[in-house]
């Protein structure tokens, strides 16, 4: 399975890595369901009208040349455009954790999925 590099833009600077088409397909769905789940709290009742059921957070798991993980809980943003998710890219020498903006990721994925084909 052939990898061309990722970028995904942090909130300052960005990160570059070997990921697969397959993989950021993958990574894309997942990002999806948790944008549904994050759509379900922003549209939660008006107080008073009943508690909204708590959403599944996002938990991806990527192991190739790196290690990915995307971490989000959907219950603690406003909306899918205020959410930011917790990111870490390690490998044997180096670990990187840090927050990118949701929307952000999405654009990287996409332009990511447009140029691999």
């Amino acid at each position: 399975m052939s990898s061309s590099p990722l970028t995904l833009n942090l909130i300052e600077g960005s990160v570059s890595f070997s990921f697969s088409p397959q993989a950021a397909r993958e990574l894309k769905t997942a990002i999806n369901q948790l944008m549904e789940r994050l759509k379900a709290v922003a549209a939660k009742p008006t107080p008073g009208g009943g508690k909204a059921t708590p959403q599944p957070p996002l938990e991806y798991r990527y192991t190739g040349e790196v290690f990915l993980e995307v971490f989000c809980n959907p219950n603690i943003w406003p909306t899918p455009f205020a959410a930011k998710v917790l990111l870490t890219v390690r490998d044997v020498s180096i670990r990187l954790t840090t927050e990118a903006e949701l929307t952000r990721i999405i654009e990287d994925i996409n332009q990511y999925l447009e140029q691999v084909g």
